[in-house]
């Protein structure tokens, strides 16, 4: 079974966990390091033959053209972080619908192809605001992987649905969710970020061959570029929690990763769920409280 492999391109001066600390007006005043990051990520995924989506910023696409077009170019899937790395939540739908179409536009230009996915930066569409996937509709995205059926102090959807479905809402959209494996009754992350270096890495294994083969289902995967960047400059005065969940293990990042990509198979996420993108008919009517009817 092959799994996806996902790259949110951000910066590490650009995460929601610092952005008491550094506000958008002040991104080009930090040394960027995003490109020598991904240069190295299409290095590691080289070495293993692993194709992946990379939902990229527009604020880092419009500064670093020539990085989308080597993404693309070397076979892996172009899509949408949107343009400021601004959460869905934070916005109002106007502004929503503003950035989307913004960035969409000009990942097309930049790359040359069609951008059909989208993901919210913090997995930021949830329960308050669901008229964000008809959004993405209106602005022609095939798939959207933003609502993290998981309970979390800054995002996340319990009672969502754990793997790809249709919302009633928008059956034109397939919504593809970070892997949770369900343990006692609740939602547990299986699908990268800080809980993939916090925990050892046969934890992770064991979660993902869980679904793979207990629940045959393939597995959303995701982690950051600045996530393999252990010398990456420290951010003055952000929390104790902020660092942690920031800094945490980065120098194993790297490591973890290679034993991912060697222990199970990978694909952009276009190409794993061509089939449910292409069949427009399966909707999934999720549980009432979940607020996606």
């Amino acid at each position: 079974m092959r799994n996806v492999m996902s790259v949110d391109v951000e910066d590490y001066f650009q995460v929601a966990a610092f952005a008491d600390r550094i506000p958008p007006d002040e991104w080009g005043r930090w040394p960027c390091r995003v490109e020598a990051n991904v240069e190295r990520i299409l290095v590691l995924f080289d070495e293993h033959g692993v194709k992946a989506t990379f939902f990229t910023l527009g604020w880092i696409a419009e500064r670093y053209p020539g990085l989308v077009r080597r993404i693309s170019a070397n076979g892996h899937e172009i899509a949408s972080h949107g343009y400021g790395h601004q959460r869905a939540s934070e916005m109002s739908r106007s502004a929503f619908r503003q950035d989307v179409v913004r960035a969409k536009a000009l990942l097309e230009d930049i790359a040359g192809v069609a951008v059909r996915g989208y993901r919210a930066p913090s997995f930021s569409i949830g329960q308050s605001n669901l008229w964000a996937l008809d959004e993405l509709v209106a602005a022609g995205y095939a798939y959207s992987s933003s609502i993290y059926p998981i309970a979390h102090d800054h995002y996340g959807m319990p009672h969502a649905p754990r793997f790809p479905y249709r919302p009633a809402r928008c059956p034109q959209l397939l919504e593809l969710p970070p892997t949770t494996v369900k343990l006692a009754g609740r939602n547990l992350p299986a699908a990268g970020g800080g809980f993939f270096r916090l925990l050892p890495y046969a934890v992770s294994r064991r979660l993902i061959e869980r679904v793979n083969r207990l629940e045959g289902q393939p597995c959303m995967f995701y982690f950051h570029p600045w996530e393999v960047d252990p010398d990456q400059p420290r951010v003055p005065g952000a929390s104790a929690r902020s660092r942690f969940r920031h800094y945490v293990n980065l120098q194993r990042m790297e490591g973890k990763l290679r034993r991912l990509l060697k222990d199970f198979r990978w694909g952009r996420a276009d190409e794993v769920h061509a089939a449910s993108l292409a069949d427009v008919s399966a909707v999934c009517v999720p549980d009432p409280q979940s607020a996606l009817t």
